[in-house]
């Protein structure tokens, strides 16, 4: 198992006055993120990450005082949308409550519970899941974007930190998580290790002393899902890639 904690130190800006005088700014203080990463075997590092955010609210509606969030895909139940490209990207704020929404370049969202077979049957050796039986993708993209609200409101939040567990990680870098502050200004990328046995899961999770990530862009592989675009390891060029669990601090009220 791996854990390490990077600091990220913006740079001083010296700013020269026309006489002999010259004002400086102070270096900000710095910005120290603890990474937990885990391939293979990752229910360890999964268990030490949603400890260190703290208890479970679940779907309790409203900004708790601390604790965590978690997305589920299998938390959708049996609705109409599942296993099409049409889930909604608001499900799990207003349905349910757990101040998660999604954006994305592509067409949509699948929220699938047949390892996205309809989509290309080779992908039925391809994904597994960590908490069955559901994993998600963005439909027409591999990249999407997670923004956090307080729980079952419109209000934009903030969280302390987030994690995922992603699915059949091939390539070394490709797949990502990169960190926002509220004010859109980069925070660092962070890359899911690549998978080691035949389950195929990775886990990549970053945590901030203070709730300081606005968004979180996902980059899953080098492609995105299509009926005819196989992974790198089935005959394609692609490292095709989807998730499972979504961890995250407690949303807050970022305004």
């Amino acid at each position: 198992m791996f854990r390490k904690t990077a600091v990220v130190i913006a740079s001083a800006i010296a700013i020269s006055a026309c006489s002999d005088d010259s004002i400086t700014t102070p270096d900000p203080v710095p910005v120290q993120v603890t990474v937990f990463s885990a391939t293979g075997a990752i229910t360890t590092k999964v268990t030490e990450f949603r400890d260190a955010l703290g208890a479970a609210n679940g779907t309790v509606a409203g900004e708790q005082p601390a604790g965590r969030r978690e997305i589920n895909w299998d938390g959708a139940a049996a609705n109409p949308f599942n296993n099409k490209n049409d889930f909604p990207a608001d499900f799990f704020n207003s349905t349910v409550k757990a101040g998660g929404i999604f954006t994305t370049a592509g067409t949509g969202f699948r929220n699938d519970s047949t390892s996205f077979v309809d989509v290309n049957p080779t992908y039925a050796a391809q994904f597994k899941f960590f908490s069955a039986t559901k994993i998600f993708a963005p439909v027409g993209s591999n990249v999407l974007d997670q923004l956090f609200r307080v729980a079952g409101q419109p209000t934009p939040a903030t969280t302390n930190g987030f994690g995922i567990v992603f699915s059949d990680v091939d390539i070394a870098d490709k797949t990502t998580i990169q960190i926002f502050d509220v004010n859109g200004a980069s925070l660092g990328t962070y890359s899911a290790p690549v998978r080691s046995d035949a389950d195929g899961l990775s886990f990549i999770g970053v945590k901030y002393a203070d709730a300081i990530i606005g968004r979180v862009r996902i980059t899953l592989g080098t492609g995105a899902l299509g009926a005819g675009v196989n992974d790198v390891t089935a005959g394609g060029t692609a490292d095709l890639v989807v998730f499972d669990n979504v961890i995250y601090g407690e949303p807050k009220k970022a305004f």
